[in-house]
């Protein structure tokens, strides 16, 4: 059995950083620390870079193998919202094997037909065909019997529901949050409230059905308060957040620059730094990129006819890299927002360094200074709101199974 070797480097995993080699055989970790490398071993000289799990992107819209290798992303959780949705068994399995052997893909079950929001999917069978959780992918389930069964059912299988938090009647088409920029431009524009008013009422509904539920990306900071009560409690909530809404505010859709039309849409300053104060505090339990790659044809038109979305897997590190050198998060609680923490939502078995844990890893350099272009991506589609952003650090190799993807 082939063995990998990776000497000189710093691992580096949610439970801290430490000096020391790392040995592969096979798939797996098969030792780290001190041990005598096989004479065999291909080595790998990993001097002045750390060695990380495999990054685990919780809720992305595309299978692109390239752009996850490029970004240090070993783990996908794919949304249902494909074409046609993933809300059936045959759906799930095709989808689970989609990149097969360089990505892992987790498809995520939709919670309703069609993802309609009126009749349950049969959960159970597309759990037996490899889901790993269950979704409402890109909107709420407004009827709240629907989404009360929803969590039931969902609870009884050990299945985390992962939800998007707006209510649609409040958003409804509305492209930017209400406020000065949207007044400005003349934007249709929702009241953040909107956020706040689609968790509490979820929350409410997990806590009385049992079920863990997941909010997939909380802006604002009327809805970090309640996701902070309702931990306080004992819930079982955790909350996401993407780099984009940690970075910028709702001032970035100025000139209507497309790329940063996302949903949920850019926040105020003030709910911007409550989402920093959210991350820093331990309310926000992911990272994730909010990868939505679209071409030119959804993106160069006016601002509110322009689909929302971004490119996010190639720059998911870097950008969390930026939060560790800014020291608003360590090096490690990097890590467990980034794998460790979507990991445990999933139930799958990454995102530490072990002997005997899947050789799923990232190699980056901390320090390597790049500027980030969207023409550039390994992705199909280069819409990313950072464009042109001068950065620090990125990944430099990602193994997965044992073996270099790229």
């Amino acid at each position: 059995m082939t063995s990998i070797a990776i000497t000189g480097g710093t691992l580096v995993d949610a439970s801290g950083e430490r000096f020391g080699d790392l040995l592969i055989t096979g798939d797996r970790i098969a030792a780290i620390g001190s041990f005598e490398i096989p004479a065999t071993a291909e080595i790998i000289d990993a001097t002045g870079l750390n060695v990380a799990p495999g990054l685990v992107d919780l809720g992305v819209f595309a299978v692109e193998r390239a752009a996850c290798a490029t970004g240090g992303i070993t783990r996908i959780a794919l949304m249902p919202d494909q074409s046609p949705p993933l809300d059936d068994s045959g759906l799930v399995q095709r989808a689970a094997l989609a990149a097969k052997p360089y990505l892992w893909v987790h498809p995520l079950a939709a919670a309703t037909r069609d993802l309609a929001g009126i009749e349950l999917a049969e959960l159970a069978m597309m759990q037996k065909s490899g889901a790993k959780a269950v979704a409402t992918g890109r909107t709420w389930i407004a009827d709240s019997g629907t989404m009360r069964r929803v969590l039931s059912y969902a609870g009884s299988l050990g299945m985390t529901v992962i939800v998007h938090a707006e209510d649609g009647g409040l958003t409804g088409n509305a492209v930017a949050t209400a406020g000065e920029t949207a007044t400005r431009h003349g934007f249709t524009a929702a009241p953040a409230i909107a956020e706040a008013m689609a968790i509490a009422r979820d929350i409410l509904l997990a806590e009385e059905t049992g079920a863990a539920i997941h909010f997939r990306q909380v802006t604002t900071a009327a809805g970090f308060e309640r996701i902070k009560r309702a931990k306080s409690r004992g819930a079982k909530v955790t909350c996401g957040v993407t780099p984009a809404h940690l970075l910028l505010s709702d001032i970035a859709v100025s000139d209507f620059r497309t790329f940063a039309r996302l949903s949920p849409p850019l926040r105020s300053e003030d709910d911007r730094q409550a989402t920093s104060t959210a991350l820093a505090d331990g309310t926000i339990d992911v990272l994730c990129s909010g990868h939505d790659p679209r071409g030119p044809e959804a993106k160069r038109l006016p601002f509110a006819d322009a689909e929302p979305g971004m490119a996010g897997a190639e720059t998911l590190l870097t950008l969390g890299l930026g939060l560790v050198r800014d020291e608003l998060i360590t090096l490690p609680r990097l890590m467990a927002l980034l794998s460790d923490a979507p990991s445990r939502i999933l139930g799958v078995d990454a995102g530490h360094l072990e002997t005997g844990a899947p050789a799923d890893l990232c190699l980056f350099d901390l320090n390597a200074p790049w500027q980030i272009r969207g023409s550039k991506f390994k992705s199909f589609a280069g819409n990313t709101p950072f464009d042109g952003l001068p950065v620090q650090g990125r990944a430099v190799r990602t193994i997965k199974g044992g073996r270099t993807i790229s």
